[in-house]
C-alpha cells in the first residue's frame, strides 16, 4: 500500500476519547485523540496517577471502554487501596473484566531484561491482558521507573517502549502514559519521552505559590487537534465513596481559557433590599448581574450583602452567602442588630450561610465549594462576604483566574451576586480586587468615609450601572438599628478616590 493510499485511511475529524477529568475535556476540544498516545507529565505529587486511573475509569464506568493498567512503579494492592478514596474500586473491576492489571513493579518479582534487553515479554503480557477483558484504553505507570531501573543504553529502552506505542496505536488502542519531570518549568519529562513516544502531551504542575500549592495542568501538544493553550487550574478531590459515578472527585479542572460570553443578558429588575439604592442603580439590579460593592471597614459592607439577602427572600427567593471574613455567630448577630433574623430564613429553607477561612483551602477548591453548594440549593441570589479576603490565598493571576471563572458561573445560572471588597483605606483608593474585577462585574456601589470639617460621614456611590442609567451623585447615609438609610446628596464633595481632603 502507497504513502498516498495510507493517508485516505486517516479519517478527518478525529474520533475523541473523554478522559473524565472534569472540564480538563473542554480545553481538548472533546477529548483525547483515539489511538493516540500521550504522555502526561510531572513532578511527584502532582496528580499524573489519578489523572491516570480516571482516565481508566471513566472509560469503565461510562463509556463501556474496559482497560489495562501496566505499574512499573506501585504495586497493584497500593494503587486499589489508593484509588479507593475517590471512589473507583479497581478490585471489583479487575473480577468483573473490566480491568485488567499488568504487574511490572519491583513487587511483581518478574524480571524484564533478559540477554539482549527487549520488551517483548512486556508487549505479550500486555496485549494478553487487552485481549482478556477487550479494552479500549491502555495505562502505562510510570515509565520513568522503567528507566530508573535498567542499567543500559536508554536508546535501546526508547526504541523499545516505541515498538509498544507503536503496536498498541495499532490495536486501536488509546494509550495514556506518566513519566516524572525534575522541575515545573523545563524539560518536559526526564528522560525527554514525549520526543519519540508522544502524538499528546499533557504537564500537570504543583507549583508553591504564597505558602500554598497552586496546581495547573496545561495541554502543551495535540497532534492533529486544536486545543486550549496556557494553564488552567485543578485540584484533587476525594470520592464519596460510591465505586460507580463520578460527581467532583478526582482531577477537576477550571478551563478559564474556553469560557465565553454566551449568557444571556436578562432585563427584569431586583431588589438590592433597599429602595433608595434601587433607586439609585435605575430601579434595582439586573436579574443575572453581579454587583462590586467596595469601602473601608465599617462603612456598611456586610449591611448591603443582609439588606440584598433579606430582600431577595421577602420576594419569595432563595439566598445563599459566603462568609469568609465573619463566623456564621457575628453574622446573625449583626443582621439580628438591623432587624433581619437570618435563623428564621434558614429554618425557612430561604437562606444558607457557609462560613470559612480562606486559608483553609486552594481558590480552586473554594470556587467548587461555592459551585456544589449552588448546585444543591438553586439560588436566586448569591453573596460573597468578601472577595479581598480571598486574595490573601493566591497569588495575583491566580485570584484573577478564580474571579472569571466564579463571575461566569454565577451569571450562566442567571442569578444575581454580589461581592464585596475591602478598600486598602479608610478613606477609599482601589483594591487589587477591585483591578480585577471592575470589567468583570456590571455594577460598582462604592462605600466612603467623607469628611465635613471636623465630622466624619458616610457616602455611597453609584460607580457604575452596566445597561442602564444610574445617579451620579454621592449620597449621605446612616446605620442604625434597623439599617440604612440614604439621605442628601454631598454639596461640594471631596473627592472619593483620593482621600477625603481634595475637591472635585
Amino acid at each position: 500500500m502507497s504513502a498516498h493510499d495510507a493517508d485516505t485511511d486517516i479519517p478527518d475529524v478525529l474520533e475523541r476519547v473523554q478522559t473524565g477529568v472534569t472540564a480538563f475535556d473542554e480545553l481538548i476540544m472533546g477529548g483525547l485523540p483515539r489511538a493516540r498516545t500521550t504522555v502526561v507529565g510531572g513532578t511527584p505529587g502532582s496528580g499524573k496517577t489519578i489523572f491516570a486511573v480516571q482516565f481508566l475509569a471513566h472509560g469503565i464506568v461510562h463509556a463501556g471502554e474496559n482497560g489495562v493498567l501496566v505499574t512499573f512503579e506501585e504495586s497493584p494492592a497500593d494503587i486499589e487501596s489508593n484509588m479507593r478514596s475517590f471512589g473507583w474500586d479497581l478490585a471489583r473491576w479487575r473480577r468483573e473484566k473490566r480491568l485488567a492489571v499488568v504487574n511490572a513493579s519491583p513487587s511483581g518479582n518478574e524480571e524484564l531484561v533478559t540477554g539482549d534487553f527487549d520488551l517483548i515479554g512486556l508487549l505479550a503480557r500486555i496485549e494478553h491482558a487487552v485481549k482478556t477483558v477487550e479494552a479500549k484504553r491502555v495505562v502505562l505507570d510510570s515509565l520513568t521507573q522503567l528507566f530508573d531501573h535498567f542499567i543500559g543504553d536508554p536508546k535501546v529502552l526508547r526504541r523499545e517502549l516505541f515498538r509498544i506505542s507503536d503496536a498498541l496505536k495499532k490495536a486501536r488502542l488509546t494509550v495514556l502514559m506518566t513519566a516524572e519531570r525534575n522541575v515545573e518549568y523545563g524539560e518536559i519529562t526526564r528522560h525527554r519521552l514525549e520526543e519519540f513516544l508522544a502524538d499528546n502531551v499533557v504537564i500537570l504542575r504543583n507549583v508553591l505559590q504564597r505558602e500554598r500549592r497552586r496546581r495547573t495542568i496545561e495541554v502543551l501538544k495535540m497532534r492533529g487537534s486544536h486545543h486550549v493553550e496556557g494553564e488552567a487550574p485543578f485540584t484533587i478531590q476525594g470520592g464519596t465513596g460510591a465505586s460507580e459515578g463520578f460527581g467532583n472527585h478526582g482531577l477537576v479542572a477550571v478551563p478559564l481559557s474556553s469560557l465565553r460570553l454566551e449568557q444571556q443578558s436578562s432585563t427584569v429588575r431586583v431588589t438590592s433590599g433597599n429602595s433608595a439604592i434601587d433607586e439609585m442603580c435605575g430601579g434595582g439590579f439586573f436579574r443575572d448581574s453581579v454587583t462590586l460593592v467596595s469601602g473601608a471597614t465599617g462603612t456598611g459592607k456586610t449591611l448591603l450583602v443582609t439588606n440584598f439577602l433579606a430582600g431577595g427572600v421577602a420576594a419569595g427567593e432563595k439566598a445563599l452567602l459566603f462568609g469568609y471574613e465573619e463566623s456564621r455567630g457575628q453574622l446573625f448577630r449583626n443582621a439580628s442588630g438591623w432587624g433581619v433574623d437570618f435563623e428564621a430564613m434558614e429554618a425557612a429553607g430561604k437562606l444558607r450561610v457557609f462560613c470559612l477561612y480562606p486559608e483553609a483551602q486552594g481558590l480552586a477548591d473554594h470556587l467548587l465549594a461555592i459551585q456544589s453548594l449552588v448546585d444543591q440549593m438553586q439560588p436566586n441570589r448569591i453573596a460573597i462576604d468578601s472577595i479581598s479576603a480571598l486574595e490573601r490565598v493566591a497569588p495575583d493571576v491566580g485570584f484573577r483566574e478564580f474571579l472569571i471563572s466564579l463571575t461566569s458561573f454565577i451569571k450562566k445560572r442567571e442569578i444575581a451576586g454580589l461581592y464585596t471588597a475591602t478598600s486598602k483605606s479608610l478613606v477609599g483608593g482601589e483594591t487589587a480586587s477591585e483591578q480585577h474585577i471592575s470589567t468583570l462585574t456590571d455594577s460598582i456601589i462604592l462605600l466612603r468615609y467623607m469628611q465635613e470639617m471636623d465630622t466624619m460621614h458616610r457616602g455611597l456611590m453609584v460607580l457604575k450601572m452596566r445597561g442602564s442609567e444610574h445617579a451620579k451623585e454621592i449620597r449621605r447615609f446612616t446605620i442604625d438599628g434597623s439599617g440604612m438609610h440614604l439621605g442628601e446628596a454631598f454639596k461640594g464633595a471631596p473627592n472619593v478616590f483620593f482621600g477625603g481632603g481634595q475637591e472635585y
